[in-house]
């Protein structure tokens, strides 16, 4: 690469999608950008906001952007029900127009506004951040967690998944990490799908996680359009390295969607592994509808209800007697929640060390689900 052609800048904002490459203020850029997800580059914000304007910095800190503040983001595309969608172009060169795609710093091309936030911020590319000696593009897959294939063991894994984005499924996540925790438990952490925002797992570290890790960590910006299931795996082994006794892991997005939920549901291996699934529903019909899908798609069932769909009496009365799955508020009744998954946990480790064990679905024994069940 051409010393000649590389400049040096002190930048605003460094996103947290950048969060592997561990990028400073200072950086250095190049003209020649490769248009792929995961690298990284430096824009100048062309708009003034008044909402959706804030980034989230690889020091976890929220900002404002400005009109005129420079940035550093990474490629990548997002494809979200509520929020800005927006894809890689197939070529990206300084003084193109690119748009700033979620709060994570994902920078892409938006192909329209949104009709709660307006327009996506619209950023100037300055060109392609460089690290190292000698000087390379800046990619969060050059630090990513190695994927894996296969997973023979794991501590218990508590998955956490919802019907659609902002169910609540980080505040019951985290809720189990303290909750867990509280009961001294080793509990490791992780967001295994999503676009990249690393506020959720943060979230879950100060809950107590013993150990954490996200889908950035393992080279995706976000997980739509990929194989996901050697990054999901990967995570899970890196995390037992710290040898917690419990994984409560969050699927970002919903059940059904474009991020890789489905995939990672289906996985046999990961359904043997697995202690118990809590779904968190906005209302009746999601959770009624995801019970459905769990017992003739993944052949399992659901442990635990929460979210807005158990907020009240009428929706946890119905949710248990007309769907027979514990429905608990994780903001009310965290202590209960955490009882019920713990036992649930308790129950896969005594049955995955007996003897002669045969595989499983989520939950256990307890709750495997016949074929003649569906």
């Amino acid at each position: 690469m051409p010393t000649q052609s590389i400049t040096a800048l002190t930048v605003d904002h460094v996103a947290s999608s950048t969060g592997p490459c561990r990028l400073g203020h200072h950086v250095r850029v190049s003209p020649y950008v490769v248009a792929e997800e995961g690298y990284c580059l430096a824009v100048r914000a062309l708009d003034h906001k008044e909402v959706y304007n804030q980034l989230e910095g690889a020091d976890g800190v929220f900002r404002t952007v400005e009109k005129g503040q420079m940035l550093v983001g990474a490629l990548g595309e997002r494809q979200a029900l509520k929020g800005y969608s927006g894809r890689v172009p197939r070529q990206v060169s300084p003084g193109d127009v690119l748009h700033v795609q979620n709060m994570g710093g994902i920078l892409g091309r938006v192909a329209r506004e949104h009709p709660d936030l307006g327009p996506a911020l619209r950023v100037e590319v300055l060109g392609a951040v460089l690290m190292g000696e000698p000087p390379r593009h800046a990619r969060i897959q050059d630090m990513a967690i190695e994927p894996v294939e296969t997973l023979a063991a794991s501590a218990p894994l508590v998955m956490v998944s919802g019907t659609a984005m902002n169910t609540g499924k980080t505040f019951a996540a985290a809720a189990l990490v303290a909750g867990l925790s509280g009961r001294g438990l080793r509990v490791a952490a992780a967001k295994l799908t999503g676009a990249a925002l690393q506020r959720d797992v943060r979230a879950m570290v100060a809950a107590g996680a013993i150990a954490s890790a996200s889908f950035i960590e393992a080279g995706a910006v976000a997980t739509t359009g990929r194989d996901m299931l050697p990054v999901a795996k990967g995570i899970i082994a890196h995390l037992n390295r710290a040898d917690p006794d419990v994984l409560v892991l969050e699927l970002g997005d919903g059940v059904i969607g474009p991020y890789g939920v489905d995939q990672i549901l289906q996985d046999m291996e990961l359904q043997r592994l697995t202690a118990t699934h809590v779904l968190a529903a906005t209302d009746l019909a999601g959770a009624w509808a995801c019970d459905q899908l769990f017992r003739t798609r993944y052949r399992a069932e659901i442990g635990v209800v929460v979210g807005p769909a158990t907020d009240t009496e009428v929706g946890q009365r119905y949710i248990q007697t007309s769907l027979g799955i514990p429905a608990v508020n994780a903001r009310s009744e965290p202590a209960a929640l955490a009882a019920l998954v713990a036992e649930d946990v308790a129950e896969h480790r005594a049955w995955a060390e007996s003897p002669g064990a045969m595989p499983v679905s989520f939950n256990g024994p307890r709750r495997l689900l016949s074929s003649a069940s569906s």
